[in-house]
Order: structure tokens, then sequence, then C-alpha cells
């Protein structure tokens, strides 16, 4: 079994994804951003739910509609 690689803050997941961490707050509140995890107060985001969340959010298009 691999080991899990080191989950990230939430200001290190809002930097990797250019954003301010209040966009990643707006987003868990709406439920429209990337699976994060909740320990205790704490948020931490895993690289492989960010990386998989920027693929979602690939478009070839301006036409082409979320799936949100």
């Amino acid at each position: 079994m691999m080991p899990n690689p080191r989950l990230l803050t939430e200001g290190e997941a809002a930097e990797l994804l250019a954003i301010k961490p209040d966009t990643l707050r707006r987003w868990r509140w709406s439920g429209g951003g990337p699976k994060y995890r909740k320990m205790g107060r704490a948020v931490r985001y895993a690289p492989r739910d960010l990386t998989a969340f920027m693929e979602r959010a690939t478009r070839e298009s301006t036409s082409q509609y979320s799936d949100a």
C-alpha cells in the first residue's frame, strides 16, 4: 500500500489553484469546490482532489456548460 501524500492546508490549496482562500471558503459553503477533509476545526485538501477539480474545470469553448 502506497503512503498517502501530505494533505494541504487551505492556504496551500488556494496557492496551488491560484485563488484566494476566501474563494475556497465560499466554495465549501456553496458546495461547488474541490473535495476537502474536515478534522475538528482544521480543513485539509488532498492533492489528488485538487487535480481532479482542475481536470473537471477544463473546457474547450466558452459555449461549454458546467456539469455542476
